[in-house]
């Protein structure tokens, strides 16, 4: 075969190469998951269900419903409002994925619906006890505490579940924070006789709750009555209360902080 076609040959298999990995990548960033390559000190990570739970939603899954405008306003103030180094993206990344280690900070939504293998609990277990922090988020009323609580305690069934104190450096490692305010999703907001956006949340009042270790050290923050995700998602939105969002991203700095030096 004369060399000219040789390498015209070698060319066009280099290319193919090259045409097949960038739409594999594409692919997997599409079904949320990533090819690890860090691109900075923080990413933000979701947990993703297994099986046919990652498609549950409609038009978004259910675990990353606020996804991707949330991440996109919360990278853009932690940029702005602390020193970190933060990617643009979140990582969506199942229980027994072993990079789960990789992520000092773990975010989940919706665990009102939540299920979790006996293989899962054991590992995100020993995911928190090994230095994980896990921060639980939009999830309302009895029915949904009863499904997680049921859950969490598949992942620990000797700890119990406690309001946060006052006191604990979560709420004051950066910003000291005011839990009067009610975080709601943006479909509890509704307009008031005097034009102004009242929220009403079918769950009844907001609880910052928490699972420590044995040595005191929040392993697990539960957001119920509440959506920060909504708060990260509506940021520049002009009708979402400016008090909440402004909650919702100290709440997040702290939480963040807090992962990363605890």
């Amino acid at each position: 075969m004369p060399p000219q076609i040789t390498r015209q040959i070698l060319l066009l298999l280099t290319l193919f190469f090259f045409s097949c990995l960038i739409s594999w990548h594409s692919i997997a960033s599409s079904q949320g998951w990533e090819v690890m390559h860090p691109e900075a000190e923080l990413h933000m990570a979701r947990l993703m269900p297994s099986g046919s739970q990652a498609i549950l939603g409609g038009q978004r899954p259910w675990y990353a419903i606020d996804w991707p405008e949330a991440e996109d306003h919360l990278s853009q103030g932690l940029r702005r409002l602390t020193r970190l180094d933060v990617a643009n993206d979140s990582v969506h990344i199942q229980t027994l994925d072993d990079r789960i280690f990789d992520y000092p900070w773990l975010f989940a939504q919706q665990v009102g619906r939540w299920t979790l293998s006996i293989k899962e609990a054991d590992r995100l277990r020993e995911y928190l006890m090994r230095g994980g922090f896990l921060v639980v988020d939009d999830f309302h009323g009895n029915r949904d505490w009863a499904n997680f609580f049921e859950m969490i305690q598949r992942v620990f069934p000797k700890h119990v579940i406690v309001e946060i104190p006052d006191n604990d450096p979560l709420l004051h490692v950066l910003y000291d924070l005011d839990r009067n305010t009610q975080i709601p999703g943006a479909r509890h907001l509704y307009l008031g006789p005097d034009g102004q956006i009242l929220a009403n949340l079918p769950g009844g009042s907001p609880h910052w709750r928490g699972i420590y270790d044995d040595a005191g050290r929040l392993m697990v923050a539960i957001n119920y009555n509440m959506d920060m995700g909504d708060a990260w998602e509506h940021a520049d939105d002009p009708w979402y209360p400016n008090p909440m969002t402004t909650l919702a991203y100290r709440f997040a700095i702290n939480y963040i902080i807090y992962a990363m030096t605890h």
